[in-house]
């Protein structure tokens, strides 16, 4: 199923290597600033919050994950 979703995305060396479903962008944001603050100065990971589509899978808990973003 194709969702529009607000999603923290995980960016390794320019990869997203992870994206999760957040409730909202000001949740998203919130965590991402929590998630900033643990990392170094130097570090090669970023940490950024998107409004895109998606394509979600539902888990066995009933609950959606994110199985491929659809970036345009």
């Amino acid at each position: 199923m194709i969702e529009t979703v607000v999603a923290l995305l995980l960016i390794i060396n320019g990869e997203i290597k992870e994206a999760r479903i957040q409730t909202s962008m000001s949740e998203c944001l919130k965590g991402s600033r929590l998630a900033k603050r643990d990392l170094k100065i130097n570090s090669n990971i970023k940490y950024q919050c998107i409004r895109s589509e998606a394509e979600l899978e539902e888990n066995i808990d009933g609950s959606k994950s994110i199985k491929k973003l659809i970036l345009e």
